[in-house]
């Protein structure tokens, strides 16, 4: 099972290392932000060669991540890992919409357009709870 998410890079932790009775590993982890109503914080983990994904990246660009969960048993205890096996900056995407003649879809695949997601900034007030 593959998903996808999309958020603000928080935080990059410094890239570890060590040896294994399989051989060297790498691995390194990344907090991205969600944007929705509610926003969650998720930490992902990127091993090996993979972890040069991150280069470049700064706090507060926008990604979207392909990720994995897995779980697995050590000791009677079980540890579960968000594995991000790609990652793709959405700042292109943003800054194009920005400029130019039809600035609010920038992609027929974007699910949640700007002109959409300005629309609804001032309904907040219109509650009734």
């Amino acid at each position: 099972m593959s998903l996808e998410i999309q958020g603000k890079l928080l935080e990059v932790h410094p890239e570890q290392s060590g040896e294994s009775k399989n051989g060297t590993w790498k691995k390194q982890s990344f907090v991205i932000e969600t944007e929705d109503q509610y926003p969650k914080k998720v930490c992902f983990v990127i091993w090996g060669d993979r972890t040069n994904m991150l280069e470049g990246l700064s706090k507060g660009d926008s990604l979207k991540v392909a990720f994995d969960v897995e779980s697995r048993e050590y000791n009677g205890r079980w540890y579960t890992d968000v594995k991000a096996w790609k990652i793709e900056s959405t700042q292109s995407q943003a800054s194009d919409s920005g400029s130019g003649g039809g600035g609010a879809k920038s992609s027929p695949d974007d699910p949640f357009p700007d002109d959409l997601m300005n629309s609804k900034a001032g309904q907040e007030d219109d509650l009734p709870f």
